[in-house]
């Protein structure tokens, strides 16, 4: 039995106290915790070649006749299963093309039985996997297992679990046999919201009230300290019971490791209009502020405080994009595989996410495994849901900074005081540079396409502003001019700080005065006589 500690709405600081102070009256909940958890487990020994090759010879199985005998527990493993579902009066439904929604089948089948608890149904379909292939190795002349892709039948077993609630187990139905949990925190909760007789509205996949935040909240972070591998057993035993049976010429089991989780959190706003009269600047503020090490700090890399430049040892490259989705805008920043996004779910409902698919770029306090006195140390993140809890540490300190982030969307400083410095001209290095009018069309135009999201990471170049704001042309001559034109532009605004050079390229970043100058402009060009002159009274 989990015992439980009920918190008012943000006592443990889910989000930042400064967010809370500026938008807490709108906010009428507050829920973090795992969205979905994608659970994989492996036969080790199985994935590498001498394991496989060891394995083989345990079974007395040549490897000439590999091919039979994998067919051979292929077919039983998948007629066990046909004939289970079939016996249960189940629907076992093979689907010929891999497009085919498997979420929207097994949707209806629930529909059908509300109340049905247990399997649902078993869908059956041929996907890309990794896989075993026996081959010649030209300089020894002899055969040998060679881990591979190829192609199998998978099977997706559904279930309305009575602790999880709907999710499924895919199992890969040709030699290493691979499993799949895909677990949904929200589902999960739901249950025990259900069980707990707590009332709550759910739309799809997300709360958009919850009677009791607080208990519900109690309820997620106890999610995380689930004894994960007891629980993925049972699922294994149900979902292929004849795994024993095939490990019995060596031995060994299956080990769970979460190949990739979702962590969100939900912030219930009390309407749609009180989320929307913040969302569309917090979009423009992340598509267009954010820069890369912003998004490094976001999740966990190692950034000066203040930096403007990427760490010299940070290869991998941070993208950023905005998409209009069925759910709500989406605006979302990647890197090295893991990922922030933002979302507003259902019209009432700010969600910030993080995806980690790699965690070893996070750290966990552990004891060494290696090391003979077991000592602590930081250590990289492991797969192992042994480290489930720590992932959702990170990931919801990684959501904390993001929503820290956004408030700089919201300054109460004035446009005036913002785009102050940029109306007057300036000198530099002996050079008088004029002022800038934002609100004539030719300089509006040229920060508002400086200001775009694809150019806030890599940095905009003189044939973007060229293709923004020239027209084509085709005369040599003419193209000469429209770039020397543009250059006086850079130069301009690289004279008042809105821009700066990014060392050993011709691409230029807004700088923070940029950005500041700009937001204010572009929210002010926005903004109806009406809007200001309320802000005036």
């Amino acid at each position: 039995m989990v015992v439980m500690k009920t918190t008012t709405l943000n006592e443990t600081g889910i989000v930042p106290e400064s967010f809370m102070e500026r938008f807490g009256t709108d906010v009428t909940g507050i829920l973090s915790g795992f969205d979905r958890l994608r659970l994989r487990g492996t036969l080790r020994l199985l994935y590498m070649t001498n394991g496989m090759a060891a394995f083989l010879g345990s079974a007395g199985i040549r490897l000439k006749d590999f091919a039979a005998y994998a067919e051979g527990w292929t077919q039983r493993v998948r007629c066990e299963a046909m004939e289970r579902y079939k016996r249960r009066r189940l629907p076992a439904i093979y689907l010929p093309r891999v497009n085919t929604s498997k979420e929207a089948t097994v949707a209806e089948i629930a529909r059908a039985h509300p109340r049905r608890m247990g399997p649902l149904a078993l869908l059956a379909c041929v996907e890309p996997c990794l896989s075993f292939a026996i081959r010649g190795n030209r300089e020894t002349g002899l055969l040998e297992p060679v881990l591979t892709e190829r192609r199998c039948t998978h099977l997706y077993h559904y279930w309305r679990h009575e602790q999880l609630g709907l999710m499924h187990v895919r199992l890969q139905t040709w030699f290493p046999f691979a499993v799949d949990v895909c677990v949904n925190g929200r589902e999960w909760l739901g249950r025990q919201l259900d069980r707990l007789r707590l009332g709550y509205v759910k739309q799809d996949n997300c709360f958009t009230w919850l009677k009791d935040p607080a208990k519900a909240q109690a309820l997620l972070d106890a999610q995380a300290t689930t004894a994960w591998g007891t629980l993925l057993d049972e699922l294994l035993q149900e979902a292929h019971p004849l795994h024993r049976e095939l490990t019995a010429p060596l031995p060994q089991t299956y080990y769970w490791t979460a190949s990739q989780s979702e962590y969100a959190t939900d912030l219930m706003f009390r309407d749609a209009a009180a989320l929307a009269r913040h969302y569309s600047a917090w979009t423009r503020h992340a598509i267009s502020a954010f820069g890369s090490p912003d998004v490094l700090r976001f999740l966990g890399e190692r950034v000066q405080p203040r930096g403007t430049r990427l760490p010299a040892r940070f290869k991998a490259e941070v993208c950023s994009s905005c998409r209009e989705r069925p759910e709500g805008v989406r605006i979302k920043h990647s890197v090295a595989g893991n990922s922030i996004k933002m979302y507003d779910k259902q019209g009432s409902v700010l969600r910030v996410e993080t995806t980690i698919n790699q965690p070893g770029r996070f750290q966990v306090y552990r004891r060494r495994e290696r090391d003979p006195e077991q000592r602590m140390a930081w250590q990289p993140l492991r797969k192992a849901v042994a480290d489930l809890h720590r992932r959702s540490e990170v990931s919801r300190a990684a959501n904390r900074r993001y929503l820290q982030g956004l408030l700089s969307a919201c300054s109460d400083q004035t446009a005036q005081a913002a785009t102050k410095g940029l109306v007057e001209p300036i000198v530099r290095e002996g050079r008088r540079h004029r002022a800038l009018n934002p609100w004539s069309v030719g300089d509006h135009a040229l920060l508002q396409w400086i200001s775009r999201g694809e150019y806030a990471l890599a940095g905009v170049r003189n044939r973007d502003l060229r293709q923004g704001l020239c027209s084509r042309a085709a005369n040599p001559r003419e193209r000469r001019r429209q770039a020397a034109a543009m250059t006086r532009k850079l130069a301009l605004l690289k004279a008042h700080g809105v821009i700066r050079r990014l060392p050993g390229t011709h691409r230029y970043v807004m700088t923070e005065k940029g950005r500041a100058a700009v937001t204010a402009v572009l929210a002010a060009h926005q903004a109806s006589v009406c809007q200001l002159t309320k802000m005036a009274a």
